[in-house]
């Protein structure tokens, strides 16, 4: 039987449950027509690209399906006819991934992000040299003075009469 990804985005103003009545009936609709959903996943209210339908936010919905083409055109055809669906996309795959999604990966990643108090740090987590120690050249850094070496003085010669 034939794999698809199908990704929805659902109106931003309906409720979380009603998303999930929303998705319970589209795969309601593969199963009764010979497929079955084999991972369901909700992304959540994130930001649209661009106002769709006078909608800035919308709620994503991730559905791998194991279905034959008739079932993947009924379920189409019903997500194009109800006004709670903003846009969809479904698209053929060899293999459905394992775990969960690139999306959902990447939700909780925030632990890698750098704090505020961790700056002097790269994104590796190595100590970076302060950025006034010697980048700008020979200029002593803000606020520090510096006296050269006495051989770089300037000392007027003697002059011979």
């Amino acid at each position: 039987m034939p794999l698809y990804e199908n990704v929805f985005i659902a109106r931003q103003d309906i409720s979380g449950a009603q998303v999930d009545a929303l998705a319970d009936g589209f795969a309601q609709l593969i199963a009764d027509q010979g497929g079955e959903v084999k991972k369901r996943e909700y992304w959540g209210l994130r930001n649209l690209a661009y106002r769709m339908r006078k909608n800035r936010k919308g709620h994503y919905v991730l559905m791998n399906l194991a279905a034959p083409a008739a079932a993947i055109a009924e379920l189409e055809r019903t997500m194009r006819i109800n006004e709670d669906v903003l846009r969809y996309l479904t698209i053929r795959v060899e293999a459905h991934e394992d775990g969960p999604s690139a999306v959902m990966l990447n939700r909780g990643s925030r632990d890698d992000r750098q704090r505020r108090g961790d700056r002097d740090r790269d994104r590796y987590g190595e100590s970076r040299e302060p950025r006034d120690t010697g980048e700008r050249g020979d200029r002593p850094a803000a606020g520090e003075r510096t006296e050269r070496p006495v051989a770089e003085r300037a000392v007027p010669e003697a002059v011979e009469p």
